[in-house]
């Protein structure tokens, strides 16, 4: 991974020199994480645009990347900015949509796609500050000491996060209908 961290770094500090061919080449690179991470702190289904916001404003910052940081790290903590802006909007302007009855008590004994489904669904509803550190350090593999750059924040309180979003998710996960109650690893009951 160090060495794509070089690559796309670099292709980043060509891009912010006026080559062309080095921002499509960084922004093909970082698309597909930046457009999940994005995915993971707000709703999926608005993750295109604003990967596309994020990409905007990386593109318009790019003059001022010094490289102190990986482009990244430094991407990441844009697409961070985009997604709290992104929330902070739509808290101004809250929507509700129903939901029928049913819909969200799956048999966790389904198929592996059923349980990705859950699973992403389980890290949604993480507390905010938790969902980001996991996902940045066990969904994108940031390093916790990237992830903390990102989130601006300790790396320690990233360790702290990650580790209580772990709880979480074992206890959401075992809270689940048809999840069984679980204890030291084993289903009870």
């Amino acid at each position: 991974m160090a060495d794509d961290e070089a690559e796309i770094t670099g292709w980043a500090l060509a891009a912010a020199k006026g080559d062309r061919a080095a921002a499509a080449r960084f922004v093909q690179a970082t698309q597909p994480q930046v457009r999940r991470f994005l995915a993971a702190l707000t709703a999926p289904s608005e993750a295109d645009d604003l990967a596309q916001e994020t990409f905007l404003r990386a593109v318009r910052s790019l003059p001022s990347f010094a490289g102190r940081s990986s482009a990244r790290t430094w991407l990441f903590t844009i697409a961070r900015r985009v997604a709290v802006d992104h929330v902070r909007a739509t808290v101004a302007r809250p929507r509700t949509v129903p939901v029928p009855d049913g819909y969200d008590t799956p048999d966790l004994h389904r198929s592996g796609f059923d349980r990705q489904v859950i699973l992403e669904r389980l890290i949604a509803e993480l507390p905010a500050e938790r969902r980001e550190a996991f996902v940045a350090t066990q969904v994108l593999g940031l390093s916790y000491a990237e992830a903390a750059e990102v989130c601006d924040c300790p790396v320690g309180t990233i360790r702290s996060r990650v580790a209580r979003a772990r709880e979480d998710l074992l206890v959401a996960m075992d809270a689940r209908p048809g999840s069984g109650a679980r204890r030291g690893g084993h289903e009870v009951g």
